[in-house]
């Protein structure tokens, strides 16, 4: 890496240091969620609740494809910032051609997939008589860019390894800001309604995912994605994997979790199914910015694991977590005050409405702490603990979250469906707090610290 990019994970102040990989990572994020919150204010303003209830039932299965994306991603970058660390540059090469690759076939797979079985996905995600035929007119298009999708979001992190912080959000911003130009002009202009949200979408994407790879082809990155340099050999595969899958899982176990929610709602109606899908967006400004807050940090923490720079890892995980607080609580009190204008951006029907802004109350009760659960699971993947970021993503939106959907269903009906996600935030920080205490303890007493840091 050139000496610019050393300094940053080396020598530049920890504040400095934070904000220079951090913000560009939360303009990216943010970016995202004005792209995931641009298929559904267009398609909002058909008047048409059940285009946005079916958005909201065929979002969470798009979403798996970022999701497989963010596990080449994460996982990449925990491997090649560790890699870059102890100096071992043809390993990162290897790492980084083995993502670009693996996106593509798994991308493929996906898609043929998906395409083969959407006839029962529809089913499972409580698509009604009204919203089949919309749900699936959309997912059949979005589906298609699945690769795209994959590398996007994959190499959105990679590039952050070498400083890049920059250019890894411009290929976010260029394929989210072409969605959104877009949205209006084949939503509302072209009058393709749900359908042109996702021709949209699939253009974004590709854009996006070209960006990315013209980056590595025009020799920008000391990096690769050549062919040559892809291998399964010296754990390759299983290095990414094995913090990339618990780091994927835990999306898509979001998007499972959300479908099954879908699911259960579907007995209160389809407009209980579109506010709870606005209710989300709602909640999702505060999770989509603090999740870019705890992927900037992670290449940094990860190549001072990798060099042992124990006292620098300390300095920016403790400035992370307090940033994060103050990110969290801001965002919170923000959403929270302006719910009621957020949700009327999206619906008009009364009904749908008043469910959006009674459920976005609830979840956002605990949205203040989302900035220091995504610092603590990025600071696991960053120390390389598989098991741990594991259970973690596990816990969040499937061991805890699940069963607590059934059993406060049970319960509270209707309104237990929403308390689950705040029950299942609080035990999962707990949770994380506890495991990143134990692998930081077990990690720091093998250091051996560099003379700087004596």
């Amino acid at each position: 890496m050139e000496q610019k990019s050393l300094e940053v994970f080396e020598s530049m102040p920890v504040p400095k240091a934070v904000f220079k990989n951090a913000l560009p990572a939360m303009a990216a994020m943010l970016m995202v969620l004005v792209y995931n919150l641009a298929d559904t204010f267009f398609i909002g303003q058909t008047h048409d609740a059940l285009q946005v209830a079916a958005v909201s039932l065929a979002t969470p299965v798009f979403l798996m494809f970022m999701a497989v994306g963010t596990a080449f991603g994460i996982g990449g970058t925990s491997v090649i910032s560790r890699a870059l660390g102890e100096g071992r540059m043809d390993y990162a090469k290897k790492v980084c051609s083995f993502c670009m690759w693996g996106c593509v076939i798994v991308g493929v797979v996906m898609a043929a997939l998906f395409l083969i079985f959407m006839e029962p996905i529809l089913s499972l995600i409580g698509a009604s008589s009204d919203t089949w035929d919309l749900a699936k007119t959309y997912l059949v298009i979005v589906v298609c860019s699945g690769p795209f999708v994959l590398i996007s979001n994959c190499y959105a992190n990679v590039i952050r390894t070498e400083g890049e912080s920059g250019k890894a959000m411009m290929g976010q911003l260029l394929g989210n800001l072409l969605n959104v130009i877009l949205d209006p002009i084949m939503i509302l202009g072209f009058g393709w309604n749900i359908a042109g949200a996702a021709i949209a979408t699939v253009i974004g994407n590709v854009i996006g995912a070209g960006y990315y790879i013209s980056y590595f082809l025009c020799g920008k990155s000391s990096l690769s994605i050549r062919l040559k340099d892809f291998t399964l050999k010296e754990k390759v595969c299983s290095s990414v994997l094995v913090i990339g899958v618990p780091a994927a899982l835990g999306s898509m176990l979001m998007s499972v979790s959300q479908i099954i929610i879908n699911s259960q709602m579907a007995e209160y109606g389809d407009m209980a199914i579109a506010g709870m899908g606005v209710a989300m967006k709602v909640v999702t400004i505060t999770g989509m910015v603090c999740m870019g807050l705890g992927q900037g940090i992670q290449p940094l923490l990860g190549y001072c694991v990798g060099a042992k720079l124990w006292k620098r890892f300390r300095d920016v995980f403790r400035f992370s977590m307090m940033f994060s607080l103050i990110l969290g609580v801001v965002l919170t009190v923000i959403c929270y005050l302006f719910t009621n204008q957020i949700v009327s951006a999206f619906l008009t029907d009364a009904t749908a409405f008043d469910y959006a802004v009674r459920f976005a109350k609830i979840l956002l009760t605990t949205s203040f702490m989302f900035g220091v659960f995504y610092v603590l699971t990025n600071a696991l993947q960053a120390m390389g603990a598989a098991t741990a970021s594991l259970v973690i993503n596990l816990s969040r939106q499937g061991i805890i979250f699940i069963p607590a959907l059934f059993v406060l269903k049970a319960v509270l009906g209707l309104t237990g469906l929403i308390w689950a996600q705040p029950v299942a935030d609080i035990l999962s920080i707990l949770l994380a707090a506890v495991l990143y205490a134990g692998t930081y303890k077990k990690l720091s007493t093998q250091k051996t610290e560099t003379p700087s840091e004596a």
